[in-house]
């Protein structure tokens, strides 16, 4: 009998209706392609064009009992244990500001992790909702924050006793995961629902070298961003709600309506529906795959002068009860150099670019079909880049102290005087960042990547926040949410 798995509805509706020459008297204008740009469709494909349909075609989402996107996304839910799964084509973001309107009505007080992405916070701002932040477990040497632990969380609850959800990040940008059936004991025997940011984890559970998804460890809400590490395009992710969950399906399902699009990308529906059977069917081997050619990059690595692989050191230290073998976190502070100059080295030499770098470490994120020849010729590229970038830093040809992050993202400890609500929906002005001690801002800042404020509305602007903004700049950060990204100003609220 053949898995119901192995099917892909909405790829396989909208593919259907792309090759059968339909007189399309409907949007997009590019027709399926005749008024695109020659440039774009020698770019994209005209099958690409072909398939960028609307919403409300006959055969699709009219005329039929089910329609293929419901079915797709009940397909989802079976493969990753899930009551119910939203297809998201605004990212963990769209899932994040969902979660928050069914969650976090007006004035009632919720617990957040005080490094998670900036759209929880912004999501706050839509709700209402006032936030209580737990700080996550931080790595001084590294400048890398892990998860929650559950005795912090249990302490901030115990402190809190009107909070009736708990958003917390498992896995971390590094790969990092958190007890999650500890957390999600803490929470419950609180009367809170846990819910879980696994947006770098969407490939949990489909491999057992890999860690288990939380959706299975007791979470009540799990976010994936599907595109970022399990094949579907950019800006696609899946909400899904735990079997048992004590959150009402309801009102999500009515939030996840009211934050997306008249107009959904369905090639990035579609790429969802594909990635799912993906993973659902072929996903361990697969990630077998990956890992075979991993084995090779690692004792690339092992060889290399000055890098030393992140993931056995981490392993047993606070706030890391497991990490993803597909995040590869380097240390590169033997080289002599930052993480910044080394990274930046490795695109200009061998045209191989890491995620994310940082003063003291250099990220890789490795996908679930890695081809080991690929790999292999990473692993060189890092080698040789080890050894002529020490041999720079030797010869004073680079300067290993910049730039440096004068304060890394550790979880901050700003005042919060007033709710973000407030903050940034109330009057405003633009002042000077030199002027900025002692205000309250009135809007949300992080460095991208990852995406963690440093600065939230509604908290007072410190000195060590200003001069971490400063530093940001100076390594060349792009900063998130900044009314000016040059932050010459920062807007704060008014009086």
């Amino acid at each position: 009998m053949r898995d119901p798995q192995s099917s892909a509805p909405y790829l396989d509706a909208i593919a259907a209706y792309g090759s059968r020459g339909s007189g399309r008297m409907h949007v997009p204008g590019h027709k399926g392609g005749p008024g695109a740009d020659p440039g774009l469709r020698a770019a994209i494909g005209e099958r690409a064009l072909l398939m960028d349909v609307p919403q409300g075609l006959y055969g699709v989402d009219l005329g039929v009992d089910i329609t293929p996107q419901l079915r797709a996304e009940a397909l989802a839910a079976e493969a990753y244990g899930a009551q119910q799964s939203w297809f998201l084509t605004n990212g963990a973001t769209q899932g994040n500001h969902a979660l928050t309107l069914a969650l976090a009505p007006p004035g009632s007080t919720v617990v957040v992790q005080r490094n998670s992405h900036a759209s929880v916070v912004d999501g706050l701002v839509l709700s209402g909702g006032l936030p209580s932040f737990v700080a996550p477990a931080y790595d001084d040497a590294l400048g890398i924050a892990h998860t929650v632990v559950p005795e912090h969380l249990d302490a901030v609850l115990q402190a809190t006793p009107a909070a009736r959800v708990v958003f917390v990040v498992s896995p971390t940008y590094f790969g990092v995961s958190a007890d999650v059936p500890a957390l999600a004991q803490v929470a419950h025997a609180r009367g809170c629902a846990l819910v879980v940011d696994q947006s770098w984890g969407p490939h949990f559970g489909f491999h057992p070298d890999v860690p288990e998804s939380a959706l299975r460890q007791g979470a009540d809400a799990v976010l994936t961003s599907t595109h970022k590490m399990a094949g579907s395009l950019t800006q696609s992710a899946i909400l899904h709600v735990a079997d048992g969950s004590r959150l009402d399906v309801s009102a999500i399902d009515r939030a996840v309506r009211i934050v997306r699009s008249t107009s959904p990308s369905s090639l990035l529906l579609a790429s969802l529906d594909g990635a799912r059977r993906q993973l659902a069917v072929h996903g361990e081997a697969l990630l077998e795959r990956t890992m075979r050619g991993r084995a090779g990059l690692i004792e690339a690595i092992e060889a290399s002068e000055g890098l030393v692989l992140l993931g056995p050191q981490l392993r047993g230290a606070e706030g890391v009860h497991d990490v993803d073998p597909l995040k590869v976190v380097l240390d590169v502070r033997g080289t002599g150099a930052t993480g910044y100059a080394y990274g930046q080295a490795l695109g200009a030499w061998h045209d191989v670019h890491p995620e994310l770098a940082t003063d003291t470490t250099v990220l890789l994120v490795l996908g679930p079909a890695e081809r080991p020849d690929d790999l292999a010729m990473v692993g060189i590229a890092l080698q040789r880049t080890a050894t002529r970038i020490a041999a720079d830093v030797a010869a004073g040809e680079v300067d290993a102290d910049t730039p440096r992050i004068a304060e890394p993202l550790r979880a901050p400890t700003s005042e919060t005087v007033i709710p973000p609500r407030d903050a940034f929906l109330g009057p405003a002005e633009a002042i000077p960042l030199s002027e900025a001690v002692g205000r309250i801002s009135a809007e949300s800042i992080a460095g991208y990547p990852p995406g963690i404020p440093a600065l939230l509305p509604g908290e007072r602007i410190t000195p060590a926040v200003v001069e971490h903004f400063r530093s940001l700049l100076e390594a060349g950060a792009r900063l998130h949410g900044a009314q000016d990204p040059s932050l010459e100003t920062i807007t704060v609220v008014k009086g």
